[in-house]
C-alpha cells in the first residue's frame, strides 16, 4: 500500500467519514476512494487537492511526507489537575508521544492505576501552525468511563506545553482542570503548579527549574 493510499485511509476514518461521505464531498463514488486506499490508483492533482481540502489536511501530508519542524516524538512527562472524592490533586505519570506529520498519538499506558487515582488512556493531537495542539483522550481502562477534548499550546522551542482538559469524569458530567506536558519531571511539575496558582493566566511562558 502506498503512502498517500493509507493516509487517506486513516485521516477519513480519524474524520469520522464514510468512504461514500468522503467520495460526495470530493465528487467521485465509493469505487474510486476504495480504489485510492487500496493503492490500486492515485488521484489527479484536482482529485488530490479536493481530499486534502475534505480531510483538512496538505497536499505534503496527502503524499505521505512529513511535515518539517519540531520532532516531538518521544518520552514526555505529563501533569494533570484532578479530582479525587472532591479533593483536588495533581496527576503526574510518564506519557509516551509518537509524531505523524502533524498528529500526535498520545500513550498514557504508563499512568498510576484507578487505585491510586488514575487510569490508563490514550489520545490524539494535531499540531496547527507550530504552536497549537487540539484532540482527544479516552480511558483505556475498562472500569474507567472517562474521556474527552485536550488543548495545548506548545513553547517556542517545543521542550513543553501547557493547555487544559474537558471531559466526562467520575467527578461530573463536564469537569475541566489544567494541564501540563514537559520533557522532564521537574519542568512539567513546576509548569502545572504556576497553571492552577494562576488559574491558566499566565503571563509568559514559565522558566526552567533551576
Amino acid at each position: 500500500m502506498s503512502r498517500t493510499a493509507d493516509v487517506i485511509r486513516r485521516s477519513r476514518e480519524e474524520k469520522g467519514l464514510s468512504k461514500e461521505e468522503l467520495g460526495a464531498a470530493i465528487g467521485v463514488d465509493k469505487r474510486t476512494i476504495d480504489r485510492y486506499e487500496n493503492g490500486k490508483s492515485e488521484p489527479s492533482l484536482s482529485n488530490a487537492a479536493a481530499l486534502a481540502a475534505a480531510l483538512d489536511i496538505s497536499l505534503t501530508e496527502l503524499a505521505g511526507v512529513a511535515t518539517q519542524g519540531l520532532d516531538l516524538t518521544g518520552h514526555w512527562w505529563a501533569a494533570w489537575q484532578t479530582w479525587l472524592d472532591d479533593v483536588e490533586r495533581i496527576d503526574v505519570h510518564p506519557l509516551s508521544v509518537a509524531q505523524d506529520g502533524a498528529v500526535l498519538a498520545l500513550d498514557g499506558s504508563r499512568a498510576r492505576s484507578v487505585q491510586e487515582g488514575s487510569y490508563e488512556w490514550r489520545g490524539q493531537m494535531r499540531l496547527w501552525d507550530g504552536e497549537s495542539l487540539m484532540g482527544w483522550y479516552v480511558a483505556t481502562d475498562g472500569a474507567v468511563r472517562s474521556k474527552g477534548t485536550l488543548y495545548f499550546a506548545l513553547h517556542p522551542h517545543g521542550s513543553y506545553m501547557v493547555g487544559s482538559w474537558v471531559g466526562l469524569s467520575q467527578a461530573g458530567l463536564v469537569i475541566r482542570g489544567w494541564g501540563a506536558i514537559a520533557r522532564e519531571r521537574d519542568q512539567v511539575e513546576q509548569v502545572i503548579a504556576e497553571l492552577v496558582a494562576t488559574d491558566g493566566n499566565l503571563r509568559a511562558w514559565p522558566k526552567r527549574p533551576n
